[in-house]
């Protein structure tokens, strides 16, 4: 189920997590600055559910499992952040980001991801025969570096289907991945409002 997903939809993915930490330095004397950490999706910027309200949990370390049915042992290590939403009803949502060591590494690792959520379809049919998965792209979003959207439709043999959007954005060495999902198919996913969050949670990286 979208961040909830049943556990005979989708195989989990192994997850990565391992911390990849970059070095600050300073003028002699002087106290080293770090910078402050990318900023998270509230929840009133998640796509509005017409019969509940959306709560935010805290923002935790590592890779989050709620992405592993697309994004697991392929995903590089890095020091990963994430924070888990969900309603009162069947829908969730989550948002991971990272901050990498360089703009092109930054770059590397949003290529790298959609790829990985491009092919996640075909990945998800190889691993579970009862379940069919169907991918889509829904574009590039004009923001900072920019941010490319995509669907993901799966249904099981015995009848449950389920509808996830996926985005992964970047600005300069920061990258984020925002999903949302919930049962039905992709007639039920808020394309247009969840482009909003994408541009949102990418606005808010720096």
């Amino acid at each position: 189920m979208p961040m909830r997903t049943r556990a005979a939809t989708l195989t989990a993915l192994t997850a990565a997590a391992l911390a990849a930490g970059t070095a600050l330095t300073a003028p002699a004397g002087a106290a080293p600055r770090k910078a402050a950490p990318p900023r998270f999706l509230a929840a009133s910027e998640l796509p509005p559910h017409p019969w509940s309200a959306w709560t935010a949990g805290p923002v935790t370390d590592g890779f989050p499992a709620e992405l592993a049915y697309c994004l697991g042992e392929g995903v590089p290590a890095y020091d990963y952040r994430h924070r888990v939403f969900h309603t009162d009803l069947d829908t969730g949502a989550v948002q991971v980001t990272v901050v990498t060591g360089s703009a092109a590494q930054g770059k590397a690792l949003a290529a790298l991801l959609n790829e990985e959520i491009r092919t996640c379809a075909d990945r998800i049919e190889q691993s579970s025969p009862d379940v069919e998965a169907t991918g889509r792209y829904y574009g590039e979003l004009p923001v900072e570096e920019g941010a490319k959207v995509h669907g993901l439709h799966t249904e099981t043999s015995w009848g449950a289907t389920d509808v996830h959007l996926l985005s992964v954005g970047r600005d300069g060495k920061t990258v984020t991945v925002v999903g949302w999902g919930q049962m039905g198919d992709f007639d039920d996913a808020p394309v247009g409002a969840f482009e909003k969050t994408t541009t949102k949670a990418v606005d808010k990286l720096y």
